[in-house]
């Protein structure tokens, strides 16, 4: 199975890469006492790719602990994020979501370690390399998911509903879907069409969230600490994967569908002990925004 998985990894490429920047930094903050959320899984995803040799899994394995750009800030903020998410999530399936569609799953084990309640299912679509290495990574730990789990390989760029609905979904119960890390990946035309398909296939009482980037022109931020890190440290450009043409007000959007939208800044969430994200200069962080929305 381990040479399963690391065949999988070679495979990932491009915005992939980020799935194993965002495991790394699930394990670090598991590792911690106040970790806004738990992992258990993200550190054998890490362990499992050739690619992450090196990479701290653990927070005493980060010399500058949170003043490390990379693995002491960017982990928390990953953190927080996948916290609101998280509890955005539970909250919906609490109040009757059954059907959970995380789109761009990237290497969250949200089927596997969140407690769903009876009868929930969780559609996991990404780019097949990711869902593949996924998969063996999680074999080989004899993991079970705790919701009826179905993974969907597709390209947002195509038609990703058409395999969705293939794969069981259903557009007339409330869905509870997620977009975490994958809208600001998108070009603004891509990410109109993935809000006008998300609105055609939501019954009455579905949710969304997602993350995007607020008014920031990606190549003006490349020399921000946290960029330069992961460029220098790790070897991976990850502005250039962001879309520098301007962003549409796809909450605006959302609101004249229908939708209730609130959006919260990385500032707003703190974990269990009231620890968060405080601003500081030459922030990358400070443009992203997650928005939680509602078909009421």
């Amino acid at each position: 199975m381990a040479d399963t998985a690391q065949a999988n990894s070679t495979a990932v490429v491009g915005v992939g890469l980020t799935a194993f920047l965002v495991a790394a930094a699930r394990a670090i903050e598991t590792s911690r006492l106040d970790a806004p959320v738990r992992d258990d899984f993200a550190e054998h995803f890490v362990a499992a790719a050739p690619g992450c040799a090196g990479w701290p899994r653990r927070f005493d394995e980060v010399p500058d602990g949170d003043d490390d750009p990379l693995w002491g800030r960017l982990a928390r903020f990953f953190a927080l994020r996948t916290k609101i998410f998280d509890d955005f999530l539970l909250s919906a399936a609490a109040g009757g979501c059954r059907q959970v569609v995380l789109l761009g799953a990237g290497l969250d084990a949200r089927a596997h370690r969140l407690p769903w309640p009876d009868g929930c299912t969780v559609f996991e679509v990404d780019q097949d390399p990711v869902l593949a290495f996924k998969g063996s990574v999680l074999d080989s730990l004899g993991a079970r998911p705790r919701a009826a789990r179905v993974a969907i390989a597709a390209d947002f760029r195509q038609d990703w509903t058409g395999a969705l609905l293939a794969a069981g979904f259903d557009p007339t119960r409330p869905t509870a879907w997620l977009a975490e890390g994958l809208v600001s990946y998108l070009p603004p035309a891509t990410e109109r069409e993935l809000l006008t398909a998300l609105d055609a296939h939501s019954a009455r009482g579905s949710v969304l969230g997602y993350e995007v980037k607020h008014g920031v022109d990606p190549a003006s931020q490349r020399d921000y600490p946290v960029y330069a890190a992961v460029r220098e440290r790790l070897g991976i450009e990850l502005l250039p994967l962001f879309s520098t043409e301007p962003r549409p007000d796809s909450a605006a959007d959302l609101n004249e569908r229908g939708w209730s939208t609130s959006i919260h800044t990385p500032f707003d969430v703190t974990g269990p002990s009231g620890e968060g994200l405080r601003p500081v200069s030459d922030d990358a962080v400070a443009a992203n925004r997650w928005v939680l929305a509602v078909r009421s």
